[in-house]
């Protein structure tokens, strides 16, 4: 989603999306495409977003903005393929380990750019634009593949870049570029081949339905041993994830708008590694390591993308899991109930899953930083207490504790 607001620097005029979930990331990168001189029109709730950017966007991207959200790094692309220049600070965003921006930088100067750290900003110039090249990732990174790409499309000349991410969001931003009039072959693929046009044009899009959020919610079924249909989810991104709930006890029945989860009484102990896409997403790792966590057996979790993502970890043994660490292995063994606790989130996606762990846990449970959860979910308390979940939202005083609000 938000690399498709990026993709609108791309071209002058408007560009309208549909389907846009109502998240805080997306309004920063709302705050920060305005600064670029965009003028943007959008009703939060309301599922649309126009952008319009004008002939020669702004090309500084501030601090403030991208410490707050790191996929403002996208901007970083189209910036320096419109306007041949960008500063764009160095990005902050979610505890989950060393995510370099090595093959952004690497990449971007094998197209032409000139690009050096100043003052805690990327400065990149391209004075003479930027010209096709090969260019091989040493990692399928989703971040770079698509900041590449959206520089690739106005370079002059043929691009290939090799051993791309091939996420359905990656897919997703192809099928826009293409629609703008990028030309781009072997979409889905783990190779790309683009040759550079003067211009695009502004377009209207659907946005790809969030496999994450829908996996999301299949997690919470099976953990909760609930009964949830996932409307606009697309099971053909999650097939990986399906299997595996399958194996843990859980019953998924694909439907003509998207699929429903029925957990089990008490679900079965799953080993899970994660990988690049088609491989089990990193981002759904905290809500196997929670079902493990209950399940009857043990299993073996491995993060093989993000080594922080098990920071996690830390905290759901706050609520009574039994977990070892050994590495980028964790070692689950199931317990009947978990006991609720303060806990602490470090991310969207742990923030998420402490939430969901919560609601089997004996007791009260307080997930603290919960802003995170707000900036991947459009509203995840309120859909969770319409489920019938005890769920509330709390202020935080620093000397009284928690307020309702």
């Amino acid at each position: 989603m938000l690399k498709l607001m990026s993709a609108a620097l791309l071209t002058e005029g408007t560009t309208t999306l549909s389907d846009v979930p109502d998240i805080l990331d997306v309004r920063i990168m709302v705050k920060l495409l305005t600064r670029l001189g965009c003028g943007v029109d959008y009703v939060d709730g309301s599922g649309m977003l126009s952008i319009t950017t004008p002939h020669m966007p702004g090309h500084k991207a501030d601090y403030d903005l991208v410490r707050a959200m790191r996929a403002s790094i996208s901007v970083l692309g189209p910036l320096l393929a419109r306007c041949g220049a960008a500063q764009v600070a160095l990005p902050g965003g979610d505890a989950i380990g060393s995510r370099g921006l090595d093959m952004h930088v690497s990449g971007l100067e094998t197209l032409g750019a000139r690009i050096e750290v100043q003052h805690g900003f990327l400065v990149a110039n391209a004075p003479t634009g930027l010209h096709g090249a090969e260019i091989r990732l040493d990692f399928p990174s989703v971040g770079a593949t698509e900041n590449l790409l959206m520089a690739a499309v106005l370079a002059e000349g043929r691009t290939v870049l090799d051993n791309v991410a091939r996420e359905p969001e990656v897919v997703d931003l192809c099928r826009m570029l293409r629609r703008m009039g990028a030309k781009i072959d072997g979409v889905a693929g783990s190779t790309l081949e683009i040759i550079g046009t003067d211009s695009l044009s502004p377009v209207e899009h659907r946005v790809v339905p969030d496999r994450i959020v829908a996996g999301t919610w299949a997690f919470a079924a099976a953990i909760t041993g609930g009964d949830v249909i996932v409307h606009n989810g697309e099971p053909g991104h999650l097939e990986l994830v399906i299997d595996k709930l399958v194996d843990a006890g859980a019953e998924v029945i694909t439907l003509a708008d998207g699929f429903r989860v029925k957990g089990p009484e008490r679900p079965r102990a799953v080993d899970v590694a994660t990988l690049p896409y088609p491989g089990f997403p990193t981002d759904l790792q905290p809500f196997m390591v929670t079902l493990c966590a209950l399940a009857d057996g043990a299993a073996m979790i491995t993060e093989n993308l993000f080594e922080a993502r098990f920071r996690f970890v830390q905290e759901i043994a706050r609520l009574g899991a039994h977990v070892r660490m050994d590495g980028h292995h964790a070692f689950v063994r199931g317990v009947p109930r978990l006991s609720g606790a303060p806990v602490e989130a470090s991310d969207i996606r742990a923030g998420a899953a402490l939430v969901l762990a919560g609601l089997v846990a004996d007791g009260e449970t307080i997930v603290y930083e919960a802003g995170h959860v707000d900036r991947g979910y459009d509203r995840f308390d309120h859909a969770l207490r319409t489920l019938g979940a005890d769920v509330r939202r709390f202020e935080v005083s620093p000397d009284s504790g928690p307020t309702a609000g």
